[in-house]
């Protein structure tokens, strides 16, 4: 759980010089629309957490409903979303929790219909770093901290995100070698226990 919450903050360290909050509706449009298009994705990942401990690893996209973060050896942590759960493996401790994909902020990433209205306010738009960034919050509760996402101008590309958690610890995740519109082995998207592997027991995946 620890990672997954770092992981899901993805983004290099933007500048943190207050400017006056501004929302352009055409920026937000055009985030909408490539979110709403993007199907299938995979590409390099770099995690900087809070405390400046960077990981790296490939990231997978299924949208609706799936996702894979898988680490880079020795680092045996993953997250998987199966489209109803998302599971957090943790290697060190040997342990596997989850939770329901709409009980997380994945869920904002991974439903059909992507909307950066309703359960989620655009707090922010701006142009910095060579990226175009969008700053998002829960309209339930603002409090609970910042999801920006960052994008290349041209071609429009998802680069980067970063999360803000409420304490306002922030990690973030950049992503290198995008490509979409990939055909992605659905095995990719199931839980397989790794300690049902290890007893060299068949493993089987929820799809």
């Amino acid at each position: 759980m620890k990672r997954f919450a770092l992981i899901l903050s993805v983004l290099c360290v933007f500048s943190a010089v207050p400017a006056q909050a501004a929302v352009d509706p055409a920026v937000v449009a055009q985030a909408e629309k490539y979110f709403q298009n993007l199907k299938t994705a995979q590409a390099r990942f770099v995690q900087t957490t809070h405390v400046g401990q960077q990981m790296t690893g490939t990231f997978y996209l299924s949208r609706p409903g799936k996702l894979r973060f898988e680490y880079d050896p020795p680092n045996k942590d993953f997250v998987v979303a199966d489209g109803t759960f998302i599971y957090f493996y943790d290697g060190e401790l040997d342990e596997q929790t989850n939770a329901p994909i709409g009980t997380t902020l994945a869920d904002f990433f991974l439903r059909k219909e992507f909307s950066l209205k309703g359960d989620l306010t655009v707090k922010d738009t701006k142009e910095a770093g060579g990226f175009l960034q969008i700053e998002v919050t829960q309209t339930s509760d603002p409090s609970e901290g910042t999801l920006t996402f960052a994008f290349a101008p041209e071609p429009f590309a998802l680069k980067k995100w970063r999360i803000v958690d409420g304490q306002g610890a922030i990690t973030e995740v950049e992503l290198f070698y995008l490509k979409t519109g990939l055909e992605l082995d659905r095995k990719l998207f199931g839980y397989v226990d790794p300690r049902l592997k290890d007893k060299n027991r068949k493993p089987t995946f929820n799809e």
